[in-house]
């Protein structure tokens, strides 16, 4: 029998007073939210903590758990939480070569990965929540 082998993940989408939403370029998937991997020991919300402040610069306070997507193919769980910004500044990192907040519509349009798109679709969505996405890709 083959050990399971899961990855878990965290991300916040995080919307200001203007009712913008933060996103980061990274390096390969272009615009998304901040996102990675929970580390061993941490929490869930901890870990969306962490990722925004490592790959934005931006503190956030987690307000309310949305859902989970999980990729069955690649055994990828990703977790994923509304916040709102509390202190920080904007800063890129090796993660995001740039780092925003943009217009709700805007920010979609932006984001061009269908599935990262979903994600902040389905956390914007209060009557979606809690879902539970599975696919495969």
């Amino acid at each position: 029998m083959t050990v399971p082998k899961h990855i878990v993940s965290a991300a916040a989408i995080v919307i200001n007073d203007e009712n913008e939403i933060l996103l980061i370029k990274g390096p390969r998937r272009g615009w998304e939210m901040p996102v990675g991997q929970v580390e061993e020991g941490e929490s869930l919300t901890e870990a969306a903590i962490r990722e925004t402040k490592e790959e934005s610069g931006i503190d956030i306070e987690i307000i309310r758990f949305c859902g989970v997507f999980q990729n069955v193919t690649s055994s990828i769980c990703n977790t994923l939480f509304l916040g709102k910004p509390v202190g920080g500044e904007e800063r890129t990192s090796p993660e995001s070569l740039e780092v925003g907040y943009f217009p709700i519509e805007e920010a979609l349009e932006m984001v061009t990965l269908k599935n990262f798109r979903q994600r902040i679709e389905y956390c914007l969505n209060r009557e979606s929540q809690p879902f539970l996405v599975e696919f495969k890709a």
